[in-house]
């Protein structure tokens, strides 16, 4: 069982984004998904997350997805960040409004989505608290910071 000793250092960058009313719901354009989304608590720390990952780390926008669906046995869920790498899911983040405490719960919820996904590092986030983890030889290693992307030399 995994416990939470560690967390990642990450540094929102100065938010630069775009917002609109809608049928009296704010929005958040989605530079990634390419659409205005409703703003939620949850949605603030995906759009955080997705600008640090791009503006910060220097991953390639063209290579993060965000809320694909996928089948797990007979259910359909949707993870939130997915940044692929030689076309297959490299790092999958799981997202939570602020509130949310990062638990065994929602470590579990990224586990199952990994299951599916295979990718090599997983990361949890409710926008306060970050955590990491490397897979390697079907085990797990704490990280202290988000990997580098890989094309970066």
């Amino acid at each position: 069982m995994l416990t939470f000793e560690l967390m990642l250092a990450v540094e929102f960058p100065e938010p630069d984004f775009r917002f609109q009313g809608e049928k009296g719901q704010e929005m958040i354009w989605d530079s990634i998904r390419r659409k205005w989304v409703r703003l939620t608590p949850e949605e603030w720390v995906r759009q955080n997350f997705v600008r640090f990952l791009t503006g910060v780390k220097g991953y390639p926008p063209s290579l993060i997805a965000i809320e694909k669906q996928i089948r797990l046995g007979e259910l359909s869920k949707r993870y939130d960040i997915a940044v692929y790498y030689n076309t297959q899911p490299w790092l999958v983040i799981e997202c939570k409004e602020p509130e949310v405490a990062i638990d065994q719960k929602v470590l579990e919820q990224i586990l199952r989505y990994n299951a599916k996904l295979t990718a090599q590092f997983l990361i949890l986030t409710n926008g306060h608290q970050h955590f990491g983890w490397q897979i390697e030889n079907a085990g797990f290693r704490w990280l202290e910071a988000l990997p580098d992307w890989p094309g970066i030399a």
